[in-house]
């Protein structure tokens, strides 16, 4: 029996399985190791770009895009404020207190703001994020206190450093938290600085006597106003009480304060904290403290210090309307990298198994010939 015919058809199908083989593998090569880039930072100070304050504190909010975010993954990131030199990142080699130095704060829940720790979904240490959650997509929004345009910054190394942002470049930093370093998750993003407070420092007034604030410039060089000291009495408090949800920031306004002295406000026992904040003129301070996602419904208490006067109040907080739930189901972009893996490796052995069968039958028949 000629043999031609019979190649003729057993060729083809080996030349397929191979092609299968090397398809497989190539497929699988592609779905273990996937590339992710660096994460965009946005700093805002209230509408006015990443700037802070020449002489005074500055609130920041700061948003982060296409972070790399591992469900249940341990840890999340840092945010920070302070300086960098060289290659400074963690994952480079960059150490702390050498290559970067931050404003320093307690690694609490309930510190003064200075820090701010975002965790990744799922994470064990969740409990603990005084800046919320990564989304599933790597998204975050925090508010980052600035404490003014120099501070002394202490490395984990113990080593402390006098940092002047009017001479040396500072802005927002993040990296891996708990000591986990990551190259996709380390920023760097500079700020400058300028005059918010619209008080020239050549303008204040030269005086010692107690209850006066900085007068500030009016329009066409005229006279400035006469401070309005705080008027006598306790300190009153008040909300915005439309934005009290669960999950979003609350304005809030005291007044009857002196003029010039600075206050924190802190949420129930510390679930929150924001300021420092410098009371105008008028005796008056606004700000915004984050009301964390996880907070429950119900009543809550916020409780504003000054170094003069104390106030609190309670107040009603409804969970967010449009919070959308959290789906248990994992997408496939989330399954572990093992399991690709796994799955890979179990198409190769069964492609080469078929081969194996396919040059059986092959030689069978070469041999009935």
């Amino acid at each position: 029996m000629p043999r031609r015919p019979l190649k003729a058809h057993a060729h083809p199908a080996a030349r397929a399985a191979l092609a299968a083989v090397v398809a497989s593998a190539a497929l699988t090569v592609g779905a273990t190791s996937p590339a992710h880039a660096a994460g965009d930072v946005t700093v805002d100070a209230g509408g006015r770009g990443a700037v802070i304050d020449r002489t005074y504190s500055t609130e920041l909010r700061v948003r982060g895009t296409g972070f790399q975010s591992v469900k249940g993954g341990h840890g999340g990131i840092y945010v920070w404020f302070g300086t960098v030199n060289g290659d400074w990142r963690p994952s480079k080699g960059g150490k702390s207190g050498v290559n970067y130095v931050y404003v320093p704060d307690s690694e609490t829940k309930d510190n003064a703001g200075f820090q701010r720790y975002v965790a990744f979904p799922g994470s064990s240490t969740a409990a603990s994020a005084n800046g919320g959650t990564m989304s599933a997509s790597g998204a975050w929004d925090v508010k980052l206190m600035v404490p003014g345009p120099t501070f002394t910054a202490v490395g984990r190394n113990g080593k402390a450093t006098e940092v002047d942002c009017r001479k040396v470049t500072c802005g927002v930093i993040t990296i891996g938290a708990h000591g986990v370093r990551n190259g996709n998750n380390e920023t760097f993003t500079p700020v400058r600085l300028a005059d918010l407070s619209g008080t020239p420092a050549a303008q204040q007034p030269a005086t010692d006597e107690p209850g006066n604030a900085p007068a500030a410039a009016q329009a066409g060089g005229a006279p400035a106003a006469t401070p309005v000291k705080a008027a006598k009495g306790p300190a009153k408090l008040t909300v915005d009480h439309a934005s009290a949800f669960s999950g979003r920031a609350m304005s809030f306004t005291v007044t009857n304060l002196t003029p010039g002295e600075q206050l924190t406000v802190v949420l129930d026992d510390g679930l929150a904290a924001s300021g420092p904040f410098v009371v105008g003129a008028d005796g008056v301070a606004t700000g915004v403290v984050s009301l964390p996602a996880s907070l429950g419904g119900g009543t809550h208490e916020l409780r504003v210090f000054g170094a003069s006067k104390k106030a609190s109040l309670k107040f009603g907080v409804s969970r967010d309307p449009d919070a959308e739930p959290v789906s248990a189901e994992v997408s496939e972009s989330e399954r572990p990298v093992g399991a690709w893996v796994f799955a890979g490796v179990a198409g190769l052995v069964f492609l080469a198994s078929l081969v194996v069968a396919l040059r059986r039958i092959v030689r069978g028949r070469r041999a009935q010939a």
